[in-house]
Parts: C-alpha cells; structure tokens; sequence
C-alpha cells in the first residue's frame, strides 16, 4: 500500500471546503427537507472528499465521511448522565392541563398568566448527545434516567446529527443535548415489508423499531436503518446560558440542530390549549408518530425556582392524544410463512373503520404474544393503529366472551408445507426449516444463486420468477435440470442469452463449501459463520445430523446459530436435496479446512472436540494459553457449563473452581494441559 502524502496547502483548505459544503446539504436535505442539489451533484462532492482524505491522510472530525465505517461491537459500554434525564409527568384531559397551570401559579406565588411553549412529543428513543470542544464526543440512551448505555457509533451513523457545532456566537465548552431518535413512517413501513418479506418478525411500532435500530452492535445495520432525530432540550453545560426554553431552541436552529417540526410560545391556559389542538390537527400529517403535546414554564429562572420532583420536573407536562382505536372481533388467527421460514400469526377480524380507514387483519407479531394477551378465536378485541400506521391488537375484552372461544397454539406443522416446525431455545421465532416449503422458495433460491452464495450469473429475481410462475423451478435442484430449450421457450431469451445463463448455471457446480453453505439460507447463517463451519469440517457430510453441543465448540458460534444448523441437517428432506445437488455434478471444494482427518491430522490436533476454562493466573498470559488450546483443536470458553471438559485452574482460582465442582467438570493444572496437549513445557513458544 502506497505511503500517503502530506496534504498540501491548498489540498487542506479544499478539504475544509468540502466538509463544510456537505455537510450544509446535508443539512438542508435531512433537516428542512428541502435540498439545492441534485443526488448526483451530491455524489460528485462526496467522491471527491473521499478521494482527497484516502489519498493525503487529511481527515476532519466532522468529515461525513466518518458517519459509517466502525466494526461491530460486543456490547455497549454504560455512561453516567451529568444531570439525570427525567422524565415527564402526563395529563388526559384539559381540565388536568388547567390544574397543571393553577399548580404552576400557587407554587410561584403569582397570579398572572405564564409564558409557556407547546411542541409535539415525539414517540422515539431519548437521546443525550455530548459536545466536547464544540464536537459530538458521546451520544447515550436514557436508560433509568442516571445512567444509560454508549451508543455514539451509531448515532454518527444518522445524518441529521451534526458532528460539529456549527462556528459563529456561542459555542459552548461542553453541553449535553436531549432528543429524540425516531423512524420516518415511511421509511418504518418500508422496513417492516423487508423484514416479513426476509421471514422475520415486524416491529410493533415505530418507535420500537428506532429502539432496536440504536442498539444495533453493528453501526452498519443502523445506518441502513434512516433514523432521524428531534433535539427537545439540554442537560449539564459549560461556557453558555439560556435565559428561557425558547431562547434555547433558537440556538439550536441557528446552530443547524434539527427540532420539533411545531414549536409555540402561548401565553396563558387557554392560549396553550389552542397550541394543543392544533398539533392534534395535525397529528396525521406528520411524518413521524406522535402521541401527545409537551407544555414546559419557557422562563429558564422559573424553570429553577420550580425544580423537580423525584423523577419530573414540576415546570413540564405531556399532554397525551386519544389513541385510534375501535373494538371488532377476531374470526381466525393464521400463520403466515416468510423466505427464512418464520411463521408469523396474524388476526382477521371483522373489518373495521380506524381513523378514517378500514382494517380487516393485523399482525399478532409472535406466538408468545398471543399466550401472553390470552388472544383467542372468537374474542372481542381493541385494535389500535399505533401511529397511524399499522393496526395491532391492544387487549381483549373479557367481559365479552362467551365461553365458545378457541384458544390458539404454536403450529406443530408448516401451515404452507406441512414440514418440520422448530423452535430456538430462548427465540419467539418458530420456523419452517424444510427447503422445499412454497412459502420461502423463490426466495431461497434467489439467495442461493447470489453473488455471495452460488453466483450464477443472470439468475435474479425476474428470472426467478419467471422460471418458477412456468413451474420450470420449485427447489434448488431444479436449477441444475434446466436445459437450453427451457431457456428458449421462455419470452426474453435467445440463444445468445439461453446459452449464458446454461453456462452460468454450470460454471456454479464447484463451490467452496463455505459459499455452499451460505447460500443454503440456513436462519442466522452468514458468510461468517459459513466460513467458521467449513473450518472445522471438511466435508458436507459431515455436518449432516450434526448435535448443537458439537457446534458449541466451536468459537464464536452461539446457542442460537449451533441450534438453526443443527436442526437443518437433521430434516431428511434437507439432506435428499444435498444428495440430489451433488448428483448433479455439484463438488465442493474446501480451502478453509487444510488437513483432512488422518493420524497427522489427530496429532496436530489432540485437543479437536474438547473445551477448556480457565481460572486463575498461569504462567503464560490467559490469551496465549487460550490461543494454543484453539490452534490444537480445542474450545477456550469464558464460561462454565456441564458441557465442559476442563477447567484449568492457576493461581489464584475464583469462583468457577466452586462451579466445576458443583457440576462434577473435572480440574487440571496448568502442566495437566500442556500434556494434553502434546506441548512440552520448556517450549519456548506454545505454537
């Protein structure tokens, strides 16, 4: 790799201006909606930064270039809150919003009417952004109020969050910044149709779906996700002060954060009831799910001559809209079946008219969710369009039945394909693991020739579906069938492109076996822990009827992934497709698995099936013990279990040398290992 060269003068300052030009049209697309610039003018400015900063190394810390790029994480770091982010007391009614104002009056001893500010609430995810020197330092969730969970990698990832405080008045030391993180609704129902389209389950609402977006390990998946923010408020801060909320949202505009899309100063009850309707008015227009009003005191010194309470302050309240509901009555309750195999239940009931619109069916999201409400065939239920958005099942009405209601139960059979249903220990999700299942098959086969799994050239989603509408493919299998003339009766194809895709089809059949696996489609199967699968076993055949507990042993593969493959090489009809492919001329090849399982192969081996923990302090450090036992065969695991062959004690043990007596794992000594492992003990590297 070429050295990077410094940046040159005028390399730095085109640099800057980049940064700042996109990062303004970034503004003006992702805040106010309204950009000046085409997507291609856009594109060619983004290129040409990145350009620059890959060429001469000269990278800004608000570069947009830096939203997206981290790796995955294993867990989210907790960060203490400066000031603990309360939350809001509610009111139903108005006549509770006119008592929140009396309360207001009598604790400040005044009877003239205050000043106060309306804005919708956002029903999102609370957020506190740290700037630092002017820059986003943090970003955190709210958690209990005091202290949340480190989630800046992701934060970065959503463009309307600005990574600078723009230059120009008061730029403050540190000041932690309040919003909230939401889904476009668009944007949510675009994301629900891929999820059960994928077979997996829909997000109940919105604001669950932004929910699970930030806690994405992955920053990646979470800047697929479009996220938006609206900034309501300020926490702790340093070098600058806000006479009143009002003042406060100004700055926040002049300084490019995005805020609410309403924001209204009203002087007086009554004035602040008028500011309530009017966002209620307009509840169905907003392209986010609102489900209330915020009322705050704007004066910041009657802000703090009020205080808080507990857990609210005393200067804030929620007024909450009345959700869109209605009553019907569920008729049936069926499963349907997406391209991974869930099945997920949905409700028909009797049509009904919900804001404005007829519903006639809604998702019941998983079958625990059922056992959990008590939903039965029969009953009388509230749905409720949650945003506008999606109608869910909200409660039963008890008091209505009958007793002639029918209680629903987890299928024991695909209710496509009649084939084996599973379900992961500890997962909602039950699924249909059979390959030949109608519901999943066009699907599965367009994941099976993708570029990442069998690669077969000119086999997308059209010809896909054109093949299998003529009933020329139902399985994998019948892609290697296929014949010249098939191609050439169908409309689209000449000879020219009838040959190309034969060929294409052919030059598949020699695999590796890890891209073999991949495109299998197998439930939580990527190329990864393809990879990881065809490192440990040489052959296919050798993961058919595969336990869980064997896969266990191997690193990095969890409960959930070890129990999807192990339950798809125990279905038969999975192993007689295998069978069939490899009939027809399809041979895998195994890069990744470099011995074969021979005398030599044992001995470089002798650890192969084992899994060790470690307790204590050795000789050597922990990490190069562990990597010598994973270099020999075995499994080193942080955790002990019945399923552990060995604990290795050092000085020192803590409490798993308890645990592995409780549990009868036996306990070998540092030397003990090394004999087991065939490494003498005067080597001077363990590898």
């Amino acid at each position: 790799m070429p050295e990077k060269k410094e940046a040159p003068a005028e390399i730095k300052r085109e640099v800057e201006r980049l940064v700042k030009e996109i990062n303004y049209h970034n503004y003006r697309y992702y805040v106010l909606d309204s950009p000046v610039i085409t997507d291609e003018e856009y594109d060619r400015l983004y290129r040409r930064l990145k350009q620059l900063e890959e060429k001469y190394g000269y990278i800004l810390p608000e570069s947009p270039t830096g939203r997206v790029g981290a790796a995955p994480s294993e867990k989210f770091a907790k960060v203490r809150h400066t000031a603990p982010m309360l939350s809001l007391d509610n009111a139903f009614s108005h006549d509770e919003l006119r008592e929140f104002d009396k309360r207001i009056k009598r604790l400040l001893g005044r009877g003239e009417d205050i000043e106060y500010t309306v804005e919708p609430k956002y029903d999102g995810l609370a957020m506190e952004l740290t700037y630092e020197g002017g820059f986003l330092a943090r970003a955190s969730t709210r958690g209990d109020g005091f202290e949340g969970e480190d989630v800046t990698r992701n934060i970065r990832t959503i463009m309307a969050v600005p990574l600078k405080i723009e230059d120009g008045g008061a730029v403050p030391e540190v000041i932690d910044l309040r919003g909230e993180v939401y889904m476009d609704l668009e944007e949510f129902k675009k994301l629900n149709r891929s999820r059960e389209e994928a077979g997996e389950p829909a997000f109940a609402n919105p604001r669950n779906a932004a929910a699970g977006s930030v806690r994405q390990l992955d920053p990646a998946i979470t800047a697929s996700r479009k996220l938006f923010i609206a900034f309501y408020g300020m926490g702790a801060a340093k070098g600058v002060e806000f006479k009143s909320h009002s003042e406060f949202m100004d700055w926040l505009r002049s300084k490019r954060f995005p805020v609410p899309a309403v924001f209204e100063k009203a002087r007086g009850i009554e004035r602040v009831l008028e500011a309530v309707e009017k966002i209620e008015n307009m509840r169905e227009r907003f392209r986010f799910e609102t489900d209330g009003a915020v009322i705050k005191v704007d004066d910041a010194g009657l802000q703090q001559r009020l205080g808080s309470k507990t857990r609210e302050p005393r200067w804030a309240i929620a007024y909450k809209f009345t959700a869109h509901q209605a009553s019907t009555k569920i008729m049936d309750i069926r499963g349907s079946v997406g391209r991974t195999g869930v099945i997920t239940p949905y409700a028909v009931f009797e049509p009904v008219r919900i804001g404005g619109v007829t519903v006639g069916k809604s998702t019941l999201h998983n079958w625990d969710e059922i056992k959990r409400k008590d939903i039965r065939i029969g009953d009388t239920v509230v749905v409720e369009r949650a945003g506008d958005v999606i109608p869910h099942v909200l409660m039963v009405i008890r008091e209505k039945r009958t007793g002639r209601e029918k209680e629903v139960h987890v299928p024991a059979r695909c209710p496509v394909c009649g084939g084996e249903v599973v379900r992961e220990e500890g997962e909602v999700a039950v699924r249909c693991v059979s390959l030949s299942c109608p519901a999943q098959v066009q699907e599965r086969i367009i994941h099976f020739a993708g570029r990442n799994g069998m690669d077969i050239e000119g086999l997308g989603e059209k010809n896909v579906e054109l093949l299998y509408t003529k009933g020329l493919i139902k399985n994998f299998e019948d892609i290697y069938r296929l014949k010249m003339d098939d191609f050439l009766a169908l409309p689209r194809f000449a000879r020219k492109s009838a040959t190309n895709m034969v060929n294409a089809i052919e030059r598949s059949k020699t695999p590796t076996l890890a891209r073999f696996l991949y495109s299998l489609g197998i439930p939580h199967v990527g190329e990864y822990a393809a990879r990881l699968l065809a490192k440990n076993f040489p052959e296919l055949e050798d993961l058919y009827h595969v336990p869980a507990e064997k896969l266990l042993r191997i690193k990095h593969l969890g409960d959930k992934i070890a129990g999807a493959i192990s339950a798809f090489f125990k279905d038969e009809k999975n192993i007689k497709t295998m069978e069939a492919l490899k009939s027809y001329g399809l041979r895998m090849e195994n890069p990744d698995f470099t011995e074969k399982k021979t005398e030599k192969w044992k001995e470089k081996l002798p650890l192969e099936g084992m899994t060790f923990v470690i307790t204590g302090m050795l000789p050597v450090p922990r990490k190069e013990a562990e990597d010598m036992i994973e270099a020999r065969g075995g499994h080193a695991s942080s955790a002990i279990s019945g399923s552990t062959d060995y604990l290795v004690a050092g000085e020192k043990p803590g409490s798993k040398l308890d645990k592995a007596r409780q549990l009868g794992v036996k306990t070998i000594s540092y030397e003990e290992l090394l004999e087991l492992a065939k490494v003498r003990p005067d080597t001077p590297s363990l590898f």
